[in-house]
């Protein structure tokens, strides 16, 4: 069953998700990013090339020809096929549609009311449905 991890009151999601990307990419994961549309998808592709100068985050997008050689992947569609299924960072506004094909998954959070409130709301669909919930708020920094 697929581990879902809340992090709440995120002050970037994106540079937050490119945190995540690291953290899961030094232990040897491959990971599905999960945007909530094409601004935020340009965003994050810009970021994960920018955000250190120390660490290279190989990726593409999931319908690229070396998706399934390249350890990320980037998508906007929520019924996606996807040759990773160790971990999967959810930006949109609701569950995806085949989270359950991952062993885990990362809800990331903003801190403003709306992105709280969708994230209130995805939490119960989960938690409705038994999965196994963690919860972490982010630090303001």
């Amino acid at each position: 069953m697929t581990r879902i991890d809340f992090h709440s009151n995120v002050p970037d999601k994106i540079l937050y998700a490119c945190r995540l990307a690291r953290k899961a990419r030094n232990a040897n994961f491959q990971l599905v990013i999960l945007a909530k549309d094409a601004a935020q998808l340009a965003e994050l592709d810009e970021k994960l090339w920018t955000f250190s100068e120390h660490d290279f985050l190989p990726h593409v997008m999931i319908d690229d020809a070396l998706a399934a050689q390249t350890p990320i992947l980037l998508t906007t569609e929520q019924a996606m096929e996807s040759p990773h299924h160790q971990i999967l960072i959810n930006l949109s506004d609701t569950p995806p549609d085949h989270f359950a094909r991952f062993e885990r998954m990362f809800e990331v959070v903003a801190a403003d009311d709306g992105d709280k409130a969708t994230g209130r709301e995805r939490y119960s669909y989960y938690k409705q449905r038994g999965y196994p919930l963690t919860h972490f708020v982010a630090e303001n920094s």
